[in-house]
This record gives C-alpha cells, structure tokens and sequence, in this order.
C-alpha cells in the first residue's frame, strides 16, 4: 500500500503534466494562427519578412517547448513507472499484512488516530456473527463496544493481572491487549484463554474438593459429633458420630437443619436459642429416651451459619452424681455433729463446711464455699488465727482455744483444732478445721478459779459439789473426744468408701464364695447319682437355688470389680479353636438339660484379645440364649470380615423389642423378666459385657426380631502368633472319657470342700485323695512319690501359704510333675499370667461341675498322650 508522501508526489506531477500539455496546446494554436496569416497576407514584403522572422522565432520558441514538453512527458513516463512498481510493491505488502494478521491465533483489529477501523482479520468479524451487526472499516472504537454490550455479545467483564476480560455469550472467555501506534492508533488482539479459564476453573474446584475431603475426614476422626450449617440454613458438613448420638439414619447433604433435627429426639439448637430469661443460649444439655446425656454447643461463624458440636457426658454425668451421693452421706454425718466442720484449701479459701458452721458464721446454705477466710473473719480475728494457721500449713496439729462472739453478740469460747491434709508427695495441701463450743466449760473453769480465790471458806463445803462438777466435765471432755473421734472415723471412711468396697469384694470373692462352691459340689455330686424322682427334683431344685446365688453374687463382684478397676485385661495373641470347642461342648450339655439344640461351628482363627473376660463375654451370651430361649435351636459361629472376626451366638428365643436394644446393656436392665421363670438375675450380665468390651476395645453388636429370636456379636481383631517351635499336638478326647480310674489329689485348707470334691469325683469314677495342707498330702503319699494323675490345689491356703509355692514343691520332689489344676477367687491379671507361664490351668470359684470335668479331661488327656512315646509327633 502506497504511503501519503508517495500519492502527494504523484499528484504533483499530474498537475504539472496537464499544466504543459495546456501551454503547448495554446502555443500551437498560435503557430498556426500566425502561419496562416502570412500565406494569406498580401501586405509588403517587410511586413511579410518580419511577420516571417517573428514566425520563426515562434516556431524555435515551439521547438523549445516542445522539447521541453517532452522531456517533461518523458520524466512522467518515468514517474508513471516508478509509481505502478511502488503501487505494485505497496498491493504486495498490504496483501502480505492480510496475510499476516490472518495467520494470527487471535482477533486483530487497528484502528487510526482517530479511533476508526482501519483494518482487522476474519477472528474478529467472527465474533459478530449472530448478531446482527455489520463491523466494517471506519466504525468508531466507541461504536464497536456499545455495539458489543446492546447485542450481548458480553456477558461478563473481569480483570486479572492487569488485563481486561471478557465472558462472551458462547461461554468464551476473552483476554483484550491494547497497544498504541507511533501515529497515534491503536492495536487490539483479542486472545482466547477459555481452556486457560476452565483449567483454572477446574485446578480451584479440585483444591475446594480435596479440602472438603480432608475436612470430613477431619470431621469424622472427632469423637463428638460436629453438624457444620451454612448460611442459608442448610446442613453442609456432619459426621457419623453426629447421626449416632442424634438417632439418625444417614442423609443426603444440603438438606435444611430444621427438617433434619424433626427426625431427631433432640431439640432445635442454634445461636439465636434463648434460654428461660430471653438471654443468648450457647451451650446446653439434653437427655436422651435410652439415658444418655449429650452437651451441645453451638458455635456462630462470621461469615454466616454455625456449627454444632454433641458430647456425651453420660459418663460424666454418672459420675458426678455419684460424687454428689457421696457428699450428701457425709454432710449428712457431718451436719448433725455438734461442731463446727470446715476445710479450708491452700488458698485459704473454704472448699467444705457443715450447717453449724454455716449456722455459726450466718451464711446460707453453701454461699461460704469459696469465700476467703480474710472475708469470713475481721481483721483482727485473722490477724489472731494466722499464727495457728501458718502452723498447720507447716505440718503440725494445731489446737487453741480463741474468744468469739456469735450472731448475737454473746461470747463464746471455741477450742480450734486445725489437722493439716498431705498429697502423695507429703505437701500439705489443705487443713481440716474442728470448732467445739466450750463455753459452759470455760465459765465453769472460771468460777472455780474465783471461788477459790474469792470464797477460800466455802472450799470444804463445795469439794463434794466440785467433785461431781468435775466428774461431769470429765465425761463431757470424753464424750466430746468420742465425738470427734466419730467425727474422724467418719471421714476417714468417706475418703476411703472405695478401698473399703474393693476389700469387702475380696472377702466376698474368697470367703463367701468358699461355703457356695462346696454346696455347688456336693449339688454336682448329687446331680451324678441315681436317685428317687422326688429326691431328683430337689436337688435339682437346690442346684438352680445355687446358681442363682452364684450368678448374682458373681455378676454383683464383677460389676463392682469392674468399676474399681480391679480387672486388668491381658491383651495376646491366641487360636481362638481350644476356647470355642470348650465352649461349646460345655453349653451344648447345658442346652440339652433344658430342651434346647445347640449347633457350633469350630473355627480356628488367631485373634487379638484378653482370652479369659472374652470368654466371660461369650458365657454371658450363651446363658441369656438358653436362659430367653423356650424352645428351638442356638447357634454358636464366627464371621471372618475385613479386619477382624466376628463371633456370633443364634437364638430362636423371645426376642427384644427394638426400643430395648440399647437399654439391655443398663445395669438392672431386663426384657420382661415375669415372661421367664428362670430369669431371675439382676440385670447386669450385658453390663458387665458392655464394661468389658470397653475394656478390650471390642464391638457388641445385638440383632432381634420380638418373637422370633436374637443374634449378640463381638467383633475381635485378628492376631498374629509369635513363631514358636512346632510342638506335638495333645489327642483330643470327649468329655469325661478319661476320668473313669484315674488319681486325683485335692488340696484345699477348707474341709467342706474337700468332702464335696470327694463326692464329686468319686461319683465320675475318680480315686480321690483329700487334703487340708501339705504335710497332711505328704503324710497320705508316700511323701508324694506315689503314682498320681492329677493334682487339684486351691491357691488360698492356711498360714498365708499359696498353692502355687506348694504345687512347685510337690512336683520338685517327684520324677515325673503331676498337670496342675489350680481353683482361686483371685482375679488378678499377675496371677492368671504367673499360672499360665507354669503351664497350669486355673478355674476361678465358684467351680461349676461341668466347667471342671472339661479342664480335667483336657489335663488328662494332654498327660496320658504325652506319656506315650511311640505315638508319632506332629
């Protein structure tokens, strides 16, 4: 494209040519005029030859023109050429400039200096298409965006790094770059950056959702449950601890929270609840049909919506008011002593005081606790008791006497004994406070001493009245004294209620159950022999009375046991195939007692546990099936699942109601228990399942259908066993088979039990031989080398000797040790694994015969296989 100076010049000489090419054509004009002139003049030859000469001269000065006309023409000719090959180059580059502009990715469009189009590629007119509007060279920049907005073409406008965006209504997005020319113009490219955007888009979306993940999985790791509402009032985040404590089933998101908590027991609660004075309510409690307690906080955010957090403080709750009971039994002992009670902490601050102190001081009922002894009393009494009170901190017993005027106004005399209170550590950490009003002594002290100085005369006559005066303040200092000595003993007992109930738990384990498990002996023996039907159904009578007793003292010691801590599991690696087939050769006898089929499928899996309190859980399971079951079958199993195994217990039974399912597990809970005439429990065996299952960490699971049966599960993680050395595998035997002439010995320090062991055995075809202790053994064989097949020993004998040291002798002094069957009460984990490091087994009282003939058939068996040497191994 040709530039302006080039078409400037080229007009220039266009002038110029016309302006000769005029002045030629005017001096041939006259040539010719003057040439005709002369041929047709008859005027006189000088005329003729000057108007010739002239003509000459015209006609060189048309030469010269001429020539000079050429010339021009030909510099013409030349510029002519020059302009058709500049005319020629510049369609060349504009064609090239077209060319270049369309090759580019993006929209072109150039407008001049005064903001008109000059020139844009096909890119751009394309964005006009559908519109209706025809862009075309000369359109203003202002026209184009007016334009642009009027037809929709934008949608959105946006900027980012500097540079203006633009949404187009095919979803498009668009980045505009503007840069000025050196005439003043302006270039636009327009650039396509949709992927640019949508990946943007889509990198965003990703972050948000691996956040929201990582939030939930935040979310769900929570032991409370956390339900997140968003500002429209709709449920955005929750987790499964959240549904549970709520009773809900699971939901779909971004349902509204109101209709989500219409589902649930719990009341509606969020930051704009009120509570009764109409003030803001952030934090509440509510509880639950099945009991359970929960704490719900409600927690505002600022950018809209709040979030709701559930805490079960069931636990808590229990345990504070177990707490309160026990401050309400010891105010009650300490209000109705005739003293003034207090502690008082190292801040010098009250943290307990009776009503008569209370009374003393005019303060209500618990308004003192907390206050200061600085607020209690004046300054000058404080500055009098701080002496004292600085001595009691140090360590020593302080006791005083101090004058004190009461609500009245009237003197009191007060004897003050401050006790101080140690921590583990020896620090004393507080003091007891004891206040006793001795005014009637002190004045009867001060009248004695003024008669003796004032009325020396009336001595004599006053002695046997002053005698007794005394004889009185003697008992009144020793009924006094008694009274604080209750006072002492009292408190001691409520600061030691729990030690005192684990020992009294240890009695009862030990020496009550002693008497039960020899009436359960002599029961089991009668139970073995052939009697009158009459005399049958009694026994049996006396036999079920027994394991009534049993199983509510053993529930009631393990409960208490449990909550004492006493138990520690002992959590190992075992094959899980010995105990199922225990259990179900046992039970399966116990089922076909009362009518009942009890199926067990063996399973030989290693688990994970503490293989004696899973055990107590399995026996609970298996006695509430026989125990709920009329008639059908029981079905004993195990499920293999992703992380553990599952070991189920069927029944065909009554079933439980689907409201109770939760409440079975309270203690001195029971399903209909007038619907079952052997039902006669407290209550608390799947409480002391649900205890121990927490203990282990295990899962209870409970499936019923009312009428039609049961399914109870806990889930047991898989386990691993340490390599060991492959030892020979004993030969399985059936229950009882291998008792029939074989050598028993009995030792236990209780004579009753001795008898019923004898009975019992004797009537399974056993040689038993008794004993009270170890000399009494010795004396009877033959200092223990004669030949025996199984020794029974009780761990708690006479003269504080255990029958773990006695059995080691016993087998010291023989060639060949005797299997070990050891029977205690003590339910200490250091016992249970010091017995089984021995390699004997333990049975815990009181024994049941069935449980017994099991452990020493499997002793039996185990001995008699490996005394057999060409048996093969393995």
């Amino acid at each position: 494209m040709p530039s302006r100076a080039e078409w400037q010049a080229d007009s220039k000489l266009l002038a110029e040519l016309q302006a000769l090419r005029a002045e030629n054509n005017k001096l041939l004009r006259i040539n010719a005029a003057l040439i005709e002139r002369v041929e047709s003049s008859s005027s006189q030859r000088t005329e003729s030859y000057a108007a010739f000469q002239h003509s000459v001269e015209l006609a060189e000065q048309v030469r010269e023109r001429t020539q000079a006309l050429n010339d021009t023409m030909a510099e013409l000719q030349a510029s002519n050429r020059l302009l058709s090959d500049a005319r020629a180059r510049a369609e060349k580059a504009h064609h090239y400039l077209i060319d270049a502009i369309e090759s580019v990715s993006d929209a072109f469009v150039l407008f001049d200096e005064n903001k008109r189009i000059v020139l844009f590629n096909s890119r751009f007119a394309a964005f006009w298409q559908g519109t209706g509007v025809r862009v075309t060279e000369g359109t203003t920049l202002g026209e184009t965006k007016r334009m642009a907005l009027a037809t929709g073409l934008i949608v959105e406008t946006d900027s980012a790094d500097g540079h203006l965006l633009h949404q187009l209504r095919d979803q498009r997005w668009m980045q505009v770059s503007e840069r000025p020319t050196r005439e003043g113009g302006l270039v636009i490219m327009y650039t396509d950056i949709t992927d640019l955007k949508q990946s943007e888009k889509a990198r965003r979306e990703k972050a948000l959702e691996q956040k929201t993940r990582l939030l939930q999985r935040t979310v769900d790791s929570l032991s409370q449950g956390v339900a997140v509402v968003n500002g429209e009032g709709a449920l955005e985040v929750w987790n499964g601890r959240f549904l549970e404590l709520a009773g809900l089933a699971p939901i779909a998101a971004h349902r509204p929270f109101t209709e989500v908590m219409e589902d649930s027991e719990l009341a509606l609660f969020t930051p704009h609840s009120r509570n009764e004075h109409g003030a803001p309510q952030l934090t509440c409690e509510q509880q639950l049909s099945n009991g359970r307690v929960l704490e719900i906080r409600t927690h505002p955010m600022p950018t809209g919506g709040f979030v709701n957090t559930f805490t079960d403080i069931t636990e808590r709750e229990l345990y504070a008011r177990a707490l309160q009971e026990s401050e309400r039994w010891v105010r009650l002992i300490t209000d109705h002593v005739p003293a003034l009670i207090a502690y008082v902490g190292e801040d010098l601050t009250y943290q307990f005081t009776n009503k008569v102190y209370e009374d003393w001081y005019g303060w209500g009922h618990g308004e003192i606790l907390g206050q200061s002894l600085h607020r209690v009393h004046s300054a000058e009494q404080f500055s009098r008791l701080e002496p004292y009170i600085a001595r009691a901190f140090r360590g020593e017993s302080v006791s005083f006497e101090f004058a004190e005027a009461n609500l009245e106004g009237k003197q009191r005399y007060l004897l003050r004994s401050y006790v101080p209170n140690r921590d583990a550590s020896g620090a004393v950490v507080g003091i007891f406070v004891l206040i006793r009003d001795i005014t009637e002594r002190r004045r009867t002290s001060e009248a004695l001493h003024q008669a003796y100085q004032h009325l020396e005369q009336r001595v004599r006559e006053r002695t046997q009245e002053l005698t007794e005066v005394n004889g009185q303040m003697r008992q009144e200092i020793s009924e006094r004294a008694q009274a604080e000595a209750r006072l002492r003993e009292a408190k001691r007992e409520a600061e030691q209620a729990n030690l005192s109930k684990t020992k009294f738990l240890a009695a009862v384990s030990h020496d009550l159950l002693q008497p039960l498990n020899a009436a359960r002996l002599f029961t089991g023996a009668l139970l073995e022999q052939t009697v009158a039907q009459s005399t049958g159904a009694l026994v049996r009578q006396v036999s079920h009375s027994l394991e009534d007793v049993e199983n509510l003292l053993g529930t009631l010691v393990d409960i208490s046991k449990l909550d004492a801590g006493v138990i520690k599991p002992d959590i190992s690696a075992f094959n899980l195939g010995d105990l199922l087939d225990n259990l179900g050769n046992e039970y399966a006898q116990l089922a076909a007692s009362e009518g009942l089929q009890l199926s067990f499928v063996p399973c030989h899996a290693v688990v994970r546990s503490d293989a004696q309190l899973l055990v107590r859980i399995l026996r609970n399971f298996l006695t509430n099936a026989i125990r709920y079951t009329g008639s059908g079958r029981i079905l004993l199993g195990c499920r293999r699942h992703a992380h553990g195994l599952r070991i189920e217990v069927w029944d065909t039974g009554m079933g439980i109601p689907e409201d109770k399912l939760q409440e079975i597990f309270q203690e001195f809970k029971r399903v209909n228990p007038s619907a079952n005439t052997r039902d006669r429990g407290l209550g608390l065996g799947l409480a002391i399942v649900d205890k121990i299952a927490r203990m282990l960490g295990h899962r209870i699971r409970v499936r019923s259908v009312e009428g039609r049966g049961s399914v109870f599960s806990v889930d047991v993680p898989f386990g691993r066993l340490q390599p060991t050395v492959v030892q020979d595998e004993p030969v399985t035997a059936r229950i009882g088979e291998r008792l029939p002439g074989a050598t028993v010995w009995v030792l236990d320090n209780d004579a009753a039990i001795c008898a019923g062991m004898r009975t019992l055995l004797e009537g399974w075809g056993c040689r038993v031989i008794t004993a009270l202790s170890e000399e009494d053994l010795a004396s009877q064989v033959d200092n223990f080398h004669a030949p025996a097949d199984l020794l029974i020993a009780d761990y708690h004998l006479d003269n504080d000797v255990n029958g773990v040291d006695v059995v080691e002798r016993i087998n010291a002094r023989r060639g060949q040790p005797l299997p070990v069957l050891l029977i205690t009460a003590n339910y200490s984990n250091a016992l249970k694994l010091q017995v089984r490091e021995l390699g004997y087994v333990m049975l815990h009282k009181p024994v049941k015969p069935m449980k017994l003939k099991t452990a020493m058939s499997h002793l039996l068996a185990v001995e008699r296989y490996e005394s057999l040497p060409s048996l093969p191994r393995g």
